[in-house]
């Protein structure tokens, strides 16, 4: 389509950030190059991905969730490629729907590629969400920085994670590249790995190198994925003790709250700010290829 101009905003979780591209029809294909121009920090607008907001009826993945869902979130990592899920940006997209007058403070419904999920909009700011079940496969994974490597719990969160305890954030080095794992067919698409060190009970730190993104200031479904191994590795299965669990998860652009419910369900709280609103130059989404 002819495109003369396009209204964005910028946002971000933990500071985990991106742009915000409002097409309730679907009006706007976005593609894999103009994505990765969008996100570019010096020729774009610079984000760790696009938050394209679309209604469930019509968008082609997500009309079947249209019923319980109003809006989808068609998100894109920052190099054009398409993710399952993404947690801080799930937060963000509420609180752009609340922002846009699309949502009211309390419970709604957002469609995504790993399936709905359901938000709470909390009117002291912050936002929670309701991130299902992680799923927990039984292959043994290695995570290798350099000359280092490390045993990793194979956790999927909707996307799939490799989680490695190790005694220093350092570690995990520049993170410019993604980390090697083993065996390659455990993440036949890639995956997200997550440095992990212990600050007191309950309470963990971690660094993660997003596939298709490089390290990021937070990743949510990195932060669940992190707290479901120390509960496991701390026997506080909650299936097991019949109780609810919490952990605190500091990542470098703040800190989320994980709590995991004896029924497996997981729910991720933190903030979500929208701190810009714009449009993009009409010259210049015509050189990013927008169809």
């Amino acid at each position: 389509m002819t495109q003369t101009s396009l209204s964005f905003l910028k946002g971000h979780g933990t500071e985990n950030d991106f742009v915000i591209v409002p097409d309730p029809d679907n009006a706007v294909e976005l593609t894999p190059a103009a994505v990765a121009r969008l996100c570019d920090r010096r020729a774009g607008i610079g984000a760790d991905g696009v938050l394209h907001v679309v209604r469930s009826a019509a968008h082609p993945e997500a009309a079947h969730m249209a019923g319980e869902a109003e809006w989808f979130m068609d998100y894109r990592n920052s190099d054009g490629s398409v993710a399952e899920m993404c947690g801080n940006g799930v937060r963000v997209f509420a609180r752009y729907l609340e922002h846009a007058g699309h949502a009211e403070p309390g419970d709604l419904a957002v469609a995504t590629r790993g399936g709905v999920k359901h938000v709470h909009l909390d009117k002291s700011g912050d936002v929670t969400v309701s991130m299902g079940r992680a799923a927990l496969p039984d292959e043994q994974v290695t995570v290798v920085v350099g000359d280092r490597a490390w045993p990793a719990r194979n956790v999927n969160m909707g996307n799939p994670h490799a989680v490695a305890f190790v005694e220093s954030l350092d570690h995990a080095g520049k993170l410019l590249e993604a980390p090697r794992y083993s065996p390659a067919e455990a993440y036949p698409a890639g995956v997200n790995v997550e440095f992990v060190v212990d600050r007191g009970p309950r309470h963990v730190a971690m660094r993660v190198h997003e596939r298709g993104s490089g390290e990021t200031r937070s990743c949510g479904t990195g932060a669940c994925a992190v707290a479901v191994a120390a509960i496991r590795r701390d026997g506080l299965d909650p299936a097991a003790t019949g109780a609810p669990v919490t952990y605190t998860v500091d990542l470098p652009g703040g800190t989320l709250y994980i709590t995991e419910h004896p029924d497996g369900r997981i729910d991720m709280t933190g903030p979500a700010v929208i701190v810009a609103a714009g449009e993009f130059d009409p010259s210049w989404l015509k050189e990013t290829a927008f169809a």
